[in-house]
């Protein structure tokens, strides 16, 4: 087996900036040019859809218009940022987008983790297949069906008002997408009901790493099942959360945006909109590019931010890391 490119020079080498350490290196890529013939694409496709649009950058510190070159564009400098941070309209998004990735970041994790954890406990293969496919297949429905699924099922006349009817839990069917305060708990619900399978995998392949004999040495000493979750899964998944707590905090801006647009509608606009929907309506819908640029390089700016200080905490206190 050859040896993974990180231990590529041995203890005491010259560092690649040497020409020996170039050497070194180049050969090592040559042994495994398998592998960079197979990052290729995506180096490809990072560049070209990741890197090559960041240009467009440039609009927010203008007054862009479509129709002029570049040249004529007129140069405003921070004056869009400035009008961002002037906007009350801006503020409500922001909160609506830190809440909205709030709750699928909590609901996310409690759900996924739950629900891998039970699915491992399960001792028939068949049940527990059956569970992981229908807890999977939603996750392959895209949003427009998803959100036409989830307003039948809401509706005044749908399966939650007549369950709740029959319970007598309400005396009236509730409209509940036409009321902003229901918006962010059902916006978790769906997120919960759609992806929960899919983010499961990721435990369940962290489980499959810890080792059988922890669990058997436990059972001889008396421990009982939960306790053997508690002291054995638990310690085991933890660097598999700290990793994607690190990457969804970098991402605590990116709430989505079609379930938000789907879902949302005229009486629950100020609960629904976020940073995505702000974006497309200055853009798109009102034709200020500019403003609209700025406000997306707000978010990713902010994300970088908070991904480099989450990895550094992380860091300092001795936990998994990215780099």
């Amino acid at each position: 087996m050859e040896k993974p490119i990180e231990n590529v020079f041995p203890a005491g080498a010259r560092p690649a900036s040497s020409p020996t350490g170039l050497r070194l290196f180049f050969k090592k890529l040559a042994q495994q040019k398998a592998l960079v013939f197979m990052s290729v694409p995506f180096l490809l496709w990072l560049i070209i859809f990741k890197y090559l649009p960041l240009w467009g950058w440039v609009t927010a510190f203008q007054k862009y218009r479509p129709a002029k070159s570049f040249a004529d564009q007129q140069w405003v400098g921070w004056l869009n940022f400035e009008m961002i941070f002037k906007d009350a309209a801006f503020y409500q998004v922001l909160r609506n987008t830190l809440v909205q990735s709030s709750i699928k970041l909590i609901l996310g994790f409690v759900t996924a983790i739950a629900l891998a954890i039970l699915l491992n406990e399960l001792r028939s293969l068949l049940f527990k297949r059956v569970v992981q496919t229908i807890s999977y297949l939603p996750h392959f429905v895209s949003w427009v069906v998803a959100a036409s699924i989830i307003s039948t099922t809401l509706a005044p006349e749908g399966i939650v008002n007549v369950l709740l009817l029959k319970l007598g839990w309400i005396s009236t069917p509730v409209l509940w997408l036409g009321k902003g305060e229901y918006f962010w708990g059902i916006l978790g619900a769906s997120e919960v009901w759609k992806d929960v399978g899919w983010n499961t995998i990721i435990y369940l392949a962290a489980i499959t790493t810890i080792d059988p004999s922890q669990y058997e040495a436990a059972e001889i000493d008396g421990a009982n099942r939960f306790q053997r979750i508690w002291h054995i899964t638990m310690p085991g998944l933890k660097p598999v959360i700290v990793i994607l707590l690190i990457l969804n905090i970098g991402n605590i801006l990116e709430s989505g945006f079609e379930p938000q647009y789907l879902l949302g509608n005229g009486m629950t606009v100020d609960y629904s909109d976020n940073l995505d929907i702000y974006v497309l309506k200055w853009g798109l819908n009102l034709g200020n590019y500019s403003l609209a640029t700025a406000a997306g390089m707000f978010k990713t700016v902010v994300s970088f931010i908070l991904l480099i200080s989450a990895n550094s905490i992380s860091k300092r206190l001795g936990g998994s890391r990215l780099y």
